[in-house]
């Protein structure tokens, strides 16, 4: 499986059929020379769900953000934080699992 590297490298994500690569909190596609910016989409695989039931666990006293150390991923209309191969959201008090991101 691949490893995610720190926040400042690029990283290959499989996206829609190809792969994008995801740098400074941006994912972005090289269409034939030019750069489009793509968003994950919410999705069955990629909710944006804040309930108990996705819930994502982090170590005690970290909290996301942007020199948390976690690459930051546009996701629907919010930015999410990828940590172990999952997308999470700081939502007030807790952190919602928005499911796994596949890389390349």
């Amino acid at each position: 499986m691949p490893q995610e590297p720190t926040r400042e490298g690029p990283i290959a994500v499989r996206h829609q059929g190809h792969v994008d690569v995801l740098k400074g909190g941006r994912l972005i596609h090289d269409e034939g020379g030019r750069t489009v910016e793509h968003v994950i989409e919410v999705s069955a695989t990629n909710p944006d769900r804040c309930d108990a039931a996705h819930r994502a666990v982090i170590s005690p006293g970290h909290q996301h953000g942007p020199n948390c150390g976690h690459p930051a991923a546009p996701h629907g209309d919010h930015i999410d934080y990828l940590a172990d191969g999952r997308l999470q959201h700081p939502h007030g008090d807790h952190v919602d699992d928005h499911g796994p991101l596949s890389l390349a």
